[in-house]
């Protein structure tokens, strides 16, 4: 088995590494870099974000025809692990998100004219879109089968009723998809659709606060109250939503792990850097074995995280689901990124727990790790069904 980078993922990989370290990452130790909801501020990152389409890394997963990079997906993984190092890498090349899964969505799935329409002007940055799907209780959440908003057809056109919440992005947002039910069918009942702000019959409630810092648009609670959709708006056949919503969450998934595999890779620099410096008891922290054996452990559990990426990566590039394998990711690394954050602060003490690094910033954003796209008890179950299903097959090489 061969485990190099093809050279062409490789030169990106090493110049997103350089774009990031030499442009992204002074912002993030800058206290002035930050807005009000501990993201970067809108005049920085167009800055950074002119500078990434002037050097030519500009949207790395879409095809160079709309712009991009054009890379597949195990090149994605190689680079949006060095772009996420920083805090602000992925949305300066635009590939944070919830736009990256919903461009790479809309690519896949949308008709030549919905493209043109709803994912250049994404691709391109002008405008940032979301993805509302989860409802409030009972509503759906890891199950969409439980969808309470509902889409009623009237002639070539579809009025929309219902809830929606904890929606990435939405304040911010210009371009939405919708999944909504459409019948009781229990696999042919929700259909996904395309909105924009302006259209009314529907607003924001509420920016809902949360524990960590936010994407740019927030978290946000909507209401419809019947908003009219045209059915040219409608993606993939009605009854299609639960495909559509595998599509867009299966690679979506990995891209979360990939990105946050550098931040967990930036925390335990941070705490090696502390540790290689800090005396105690005449002794640097980084001859101590507890701390050697904290650091180990970590690094080992970086490393799994990566394999398992790059493994799902590889089969989706062959057009594989890679259901199982995108599952184990999704656990290892949202694990490995809460451990490294909690180590690190640990292993830097007060200065770890303080905002004089970004530290604390990281632990408070790991937290959701094991929350989106499926909770980690989810992913378990969907592991335990293809075991169950496959038992010494599970394990197979190809």
């Amino acid at each position: 088995m061969d485990f190099k980078l093809p050279p062409e993922a490789e030169a990106y990989r090493a110049r997103y590494r350089d774009f990031v370290r030499n442009h992204v990452l002074p912002y993030d130790t800058t206290p002035e870099s930050f807005d009000e909801h501990e993201n970067i501020r809108p005049e920085l990152l167009a800055l950074l974000r002119a500078k990434a389409k002037e050097e030519g890394l500009w949207a790395p997963q879409m095809p160079r025809s709309r712009g991009g990079q054009g890379l597949g997906v195990v090149g994605m993984a190689a680079c949006y692990e060095e772009l996420n190092y920083s805090l602000f890498g992925p949305v300066a090349v635009n590939c944070a998100a919830p736009d990256d899964g919903n461009m790479m969505l809309l690519e896949k799935v949308g008709t030549p004219e919905q493209k043109e329409k709803w994912l250049q002007p994404i691709v391109e940055g002008s405008v940032r879109s979301a993805f509302a799907m989860t409802e409030p209780h009972p509503g759906a959440g890891s199950d969409p089968a439980m969808m309470r908003t509902t889409a009623t057809r009237r002639g070539d056109r579809w009025l929309v009723h219902g809830r929606k919440w904890f929606i990435t992005g939405a304040e911010e947002a210009a371009h939405f998809i919708l999944v909504a039910k459409t019948s009781d069918d229990a696999r042919k009942g929700l259909t996904a659709f395309l909105f924009h702000r302006d259209d009314p019959g529907w607003r924001i409630l509420r920016r809902i606060p949360i524990m960590g810092p936010e994407e740019h648009g927030g978290h946000c609670e909507l209401e419809f109250d019947a908003l009219e959709i045209p059915d040219e708006n409608r993606l993939l056949g009605v009854g299609d939503g639960l495909k559509v919503t595998q599509i867009r969450l299966g690679t979506a998934r990995l891209t979360h792990c990939m990105r946050w595999l550098g931040l967990a890779r930036r925390s335990l620099d941070i705490a090696a850097d502390y540790c290689a410096e800090r005396e105690s008891q005449g002794r640097r922290l980084a001859e101590r074995e507890t701390v050697q054996v904290k650091l180990g452990h970590c690094a080992m559990q970086v490393e799994i995280g990566r394999l398992l990426v790059m493994k799902a990566a590889a089969l989706l590039d062959k057009g594989d689901f890679a259901r199982k394998e995108v599952s184990m990711a999704k656990v290892q690394v949202a694990d490995t990124l809460h451990l490294c954050a909690d180590t690190a602060i640990q292993l830097c003490g007060a200065r770890g727990y303080s905002t004089d690094t970004p530290l604390e910033w990281i632990y408070r954003y790991a937290r959701q790790a094991r929350l989106v796209d499926g909770a980690t008890e989810v992913h378990q179950q969907v592991l335990a069904r293809h075991y169950l299903e496959q038992r010494g097959d599970f394990w197979r090489w190809t």
